[in-house]
């Protein structure tokens, strides 16, 4: 997948981006949480993006460089 397409189950899988959800998990996935919500958040990253921990990039321009 290299475009988004407004459909959130494949926007979430695209390379050089990054997914982050908050609130209820599937409970399939081990984690039998309760929240009023689940909220996907998809960040293209591919140009001029990046990912600092600790104080080093570890990815730049949806590239992982660890």
């Amino acid at each position: 997948i290299t475009k988004f397409t407004k459909n959130w189950l494949f926007d979430e899988k695209i390379s050089g981006s990054i997914h982050l959800a908050f609130g209820m998990a599937y409970k399939e996935g081990g984690d039998p949480n309760k929240s009023a919500i689940h909220w996907d958040i998809v960040k293209d990253l591919r140009k001029n993006g990046k990912i600092i921990a600790d104080g080093k990039v570890i990815q730049k321009n949806g590239k992982w460089l660890i």
